[in-house]
């Protein structure tokens, strides 16, 4: 590498580590205020909110990483700019797709870093960020779906019922549908179902064995038996996909597939959009790059509220088409992915009038 390369790639770095110990303590700071009524009044012990905010730190810099590499670019390219550097380089006969190099350098050091980190480190440090949030700071409600669960247990089998306590593990108005080749062979039944030391106890039981030409109803009080299910995995808390690694998620999803989940989206979007976070950091550096390597009247404050706008816009997209894919029928995937698409068109349009 030259030296051009390295005073870029220096400052790239160093700029992008500067913003990340700058806000993670004003975010540190902003969510202990908001958050320090619940914790006094839960007597959360000391330890445990020091723990919250470990994790919190690595959540908080996970989620925002592509933020902070975008501002990060438009800040010290803009200082470049302003000090008329990025003029001596191109005039010293450096094009600008080559005076672009170190910085897709920088962006892959980083986002190698961050794709280890959303794929195997933030999911412990999400797991513990949310059982905090859901323990001491949203008591009395419940991460899990509790009502009219329903689920297809394996190829042949389904479950429903209408509550679900996964404290107590017990379920209401239970039944069981046993089905070959698309026709009903049994039903089992039940008033209420209780998961005790691996035994399903079932109370008010009732088996109908559907024959030809006449059904067979047997009934008992209460049934001591085995059922083919984990009673903990029938409604996994609702931010399970982010306290799972890459491969454990995929296989999760595919699980909760079979099953029948209508949360499969929520889970899908959570794994493409790790896979789509490098994507996002390049497409980010060189729209970066093309807005703030311009020196302009205003200075420096010009090209940061420029990127700033940018940087808030491809936010809201991200947020509301990932939204948008987790409520309805519309494709995960695509919903990731559009963001990138549209933003990336506007990186090629800006990349090509800052060459100019």
């Amino acid at each position: 590498m030259k030296i051009l390369d390295w005073y870029i790639l220096k400052r790239y770095l160093g700029t992008f580590v500067m913003l990340l110990l700058l806000f993670i303590p004003i975010g540190i700071t902003v969510n202990l205020a908001e958050k320090i009524d619940k914790i006094l009044e839960n007597e959360v012990p000391f330890i445990e909110v020091l723990y919250y905010y470990i994790d919190f730190t690595v959540y908080f810099a996970n989620l925002l990483f592509p933020l902070f590499l975008f501002l990060s670019v438009i800040f010290f390219t803009s200082k470049l700019a302003n000090n008329t550097e990025i003029v001596a380089f191109l005039s010293s006969g450096v094009s600008f797709t080559r005076f672009l190099r170190p910085y897709l350098i920088g962006a892959t050091i980083v986002c190698i870093s961050a794709l280890v980190l959303s794929m195997y480190l933030a999911p412990n440090a999400s797991q513990g960020f949310n059982e905090f949030k859901w323990k001491y700071l949203k008591r009395g409600k419940s991460a899990q779906e509790t009502q009219d669960v329903f689920r297809q247990i394996n190829d042949n089998e389904f479950i429903y019922a209408t509550n679900f306590d996964p404290a107590t593990q017990t379920a209401r108005n239970f039944t069981l549908e046993h089905f070959e080749n698309n026709q009903l062979k049994f039903k089992i039944s039940a008033s209420r179902l209780k998961f005790d030391d691996s035994i399903f106890v079932l109370n008010n039981y009732e088996k109908r064995i559907v024959g030809q030409p006449n059904d067979r109803l047997i009934s008992k009080t209460k049934l001591d038996t085995l059922l083919p299910f984990e009673f903990d995995a029938l409604t996994p808390v609702e931010y399970i996909a982010e306290t799972l690694n890459f491969n454990e998620l995929n296989e999760f999803i595919e699980q909760e597939r079979r099953r029948g989940s209508a949360n499969i989206n929520r889970y899908q979007v959570v794994a493409y959009k790790r896979l789509s976070l490098p994507v996002s950091a390049y497409i980010l550096t060189i729209i970066a790059v093309s807005v703030s390597s311009v020196k302009r009247r205003g200075g420096m404050g010009v090209n940061l509220a420029i990127g700033i706008a940018i940087a808030f816009i491809f936010v809201f997209f991200d947020k509301v088409f990932g939204t948008i894919a987790e409520r309805s029928t519309f494709s995960p995937l695509l919903a990731v992915w559009l963001p990138n698409i549209v933003f990336g068109i506007l990186a090629i349009f800006l990349l090509q009038k800052a060459k100019r």
